[in-house]
C-alpha cells in the first residue's frame, strides 16, 4: 500500500472516520471531512549548471461542519487528536454566528459514489536526484544547442509529486486514492542584434513514461524563442484567428466558467437559461470523461462524494448541461452533476485535420500564441486581450507579431469556430487541439 510521510490510505480513512464521531458528537447536524498528505521535489539547472533541489512536503485536514443550515469550514495540517478537537470546537463557535442557508448541506444520499474505479493515476518515480539532473540538464542543453540564437536561459525544471487524499461524510461516504504528477519545462532566451525574446516547452503528466522526449521539449523551447524574433506590424481589421492548443485551454476554461454553477446562481454569465440551446458552432463538442485512465482530472466521485457519470456538456455546438455541485444546483433548484470541485477530464472534438493544414486553411490571419491580462465580462460575453503571436498570409506563417490585441463576444465567437485541429498536447484537463474562430477585430 502506498504510504506517504508516514500516512496510507487506511490511515487517512480512520482518521477521517474517527473525526466524524468526534465533531458528531459535539452537536454537529452533518460532518464533511476532507484529508490530503502529499509530497513533491523540484529539481532546477540552469546554464549547464546545477541550481536549485526544492522539497516539499504538505498536510491538510479540512473539517466541515454543519448546524442544520448553519456552516463552518476549519482547517489544520496537524492531525493530532488535540488538534482535531480544537478545530472542532472552533467551528462550533464560528457556526453559531453564521447565517443559514437553505443550500448549505450534504449532497442527496442516493447520489453518493458506491462504486469505485482504478484510474491508473499513481505511478511513483523511482530515480535518483542525479538521474534527474542528468535529465534536466539535457532538455536544456537541447535548448541551447538549437541554435547559436539562443543567447542565454531561464533553466530546466524537473517536478515530481505523489499525494493521498481521503473525503468521508456523515451520509457513511468514504473515498479516496493516490495519485502522481511528474512535469518538465524548459525556458530560454533568442536574442539577434539588440533584441531578445523569451519562450518556454513543458510537458506535464502522471507516468514518466508519458511525458515528451526531454530532447523534444528543449528543442521545442529552442525554437518558440527564435520565432519570436523579429516581430513586425500588421494592419487593424477583421481577420480569422487560431489559438493556438495551448492558449485554446484558456477559451474553454472562459466557457466552462459561464456554464458553472456559481456564476449562474450569481446571475453573472453569458450563458444563462442556454441547456438545450445552439451555443457554438456544431464543430464543438465536448465530452466529460471523469473514468480516463491517467487523466488529468479523473475521479469517481466528485467534492461532496456524488458519484459522477460520462457525458456530452455540448453536442455539436449545443448545450447539453451545466456543472453544479450540491451546493449551486439547490441555489439553481436543479439536481448536482457531480462537479463539486470542477469539471473532469473534458474531451474536445477535432476536425481531424493537423496544426499546419488549419493554417493552410486560414490563407491569411493571426495565429495567438500567447495572451496577456485580463479582459473577458462574463456577463455580457465581451472578449478583448492582448496577445502575441504569428501573421498568416497565403496559408503559411510569414512573421511574429506581438503588442496587439484581440477583439470579439464569446457568443459569437463560438458560434464562428470553424475548425479544430488534432494537436492536444494533454497538459491541461482541457484536452483541446488549436482552434480556429472565423473572424475577430486584431488591433495592431
Amino acid at each position: 500500500m502506498v504510504s506517504i510521510l508516514g500516512y496510507t490510505q487506511n490511515d487517512l480513512n480512520d482518521l477521517a472516520l474517527r473525526t466524524i464521531d468526534l465533531a458528531k458528537s459535539n452537536d454537529a447536524s452533518d460532518v464533511e471531512v476532507d484529508l490530503s498528505v502529499a509530497s513533491g521535489k523540484t529539481i532546477s539547472v540552469r546554464l549547464s549548471q546545477f541550481e536549485s533541489i526544492e522539497a516539499n512536503n504538505d498536510k491538510n485536514l479540512s473539517i466541515t461542519f454543519y448546524q442544520g443550515q448553519k456552516r463552518a469550514i476549519v482547517s489544520t495540517s496537524d492531525f493530532s487528536l488535540e488538534a482535531i478537537k480544537n478545530c472542532i470546537e472552533s467551528a462550533k463557535q464560528i457556526a453559531n454566528y453564521t447565517q443559514e442557508d437553505e443550500a448549505f448541506g450534504l449532497a442527496d444520499r442516493n447520489l453518493m459514489a458506491i462504486e469505485t474505479f482504478d484510474l491508473d493515476l499513481h505511478h511513483p518515480f523511482d530515480f535518483d536526484d542525479q538521474y534527474v539532473t542528468n535529465y534536466a540538464l539535457g532538455c536544456e542543453s537541447a535548448a541551447l544547442d538549437s541554435s547559436p540564437l539562443i543567447s542565454n536561459s531561464e533553466g530546466s525544471q524537473f517536478y515530481q509529486s505523489q499525494s493521498i487524499f481521503c473525503y468521508a461524510n456523515s451520509n457513511n461516504f468514504i473515498g479516496g486514492f493516490p495519485s502522481s504528477r511528474v512535469s518538465l519545462n524548459c525556458s530560454v532566451i533568442a536574442k539577434k542584434n539588440s533584441e531578445m525574446q523569451r519562450d518556454s516547452s513543458y510537458s506535464s503528466k502522471r507516468c514518466f513514461e508519458d511525458l515528451k522526449s526531454h530532447i523534444e521539449i528543449g528543442r521545442d523551447a529552442g525554437l518558440r524563442a527564435i520565432q519570436r524574433l523579429e516581430p513586425r506590424k500588421i494592419k487593424t481589421g477583421h481577420y480569422p484567428v487560431i489559438f493556438e492548443a495551448p492558449v485554446a485551454v484558456q477559451l474553454i476554461s472562459t466557457l466552462v466558467s459561464a456554464i458553472s454553477g456559481g456564476n449562474l446562481y450569481r446571475q453573472n454569465s453569458f450563458l444563462l437559461d442556454s441547456v438545450g440551446k445552439q451555443i457554438a458552432s456544431s464543430h464543438l463538442s465536448i465530452y466529460e470523461d471523469p473514468f480516463l485512465k491517467r487523466g488529468n482530472a479523473s475521479t469517481y466521485f466528485d467534492d461532496d462524494g456524488v458519484k459522477v457519470t460520462p457525458r456530452y456538456v455540448i453536442n455539436q455546438g449545443k448545450l447539453e448541461g451545466y456543472f453544479l455541485s450540491s451546493y449551486t444546483g439547490r441555489k439553481l433548484g436543479l439536481p448536482s452533476t457531480g462537479n463539486a470541485g470542477g469539471a473532469h477530464n473534458l474531451i474536445v472534438s477535432n476536425s481531424n485535420i493537423g496544426f499546419n493544414d488549419l493554417v493552410k486553411t486560414m490563407h491569411q490571419g493571426l495565429v495567438v500564441t500567447e495572451i496577456l491580462g485580463h479582459g473577458t465580462n462574463m456577463v455580457t460575453g465581451d472578449y478583448s486581450r492582448g496577445v502575441a503571436g504569428f501573421w498568416v498570409d497565403h496559408g503559411e506563417i510569414q512573421h511574429p507579431v506581438e503588442e496587439i490585441t484581440i477583439a470579439g463576444n464569446l457568443k459569437d465567437m463560438l458560434m464562428d469556430i470553424h475548425m479544430i485541429a488534432n494537436d492536444c498536447d494533454g497538459n491541461s484537463s482541457k484536452y483541446v487541439g488549436s482552434v480556429l474562430i472565423n473572424k475577430m477585430t486584431v488591433g495592431a
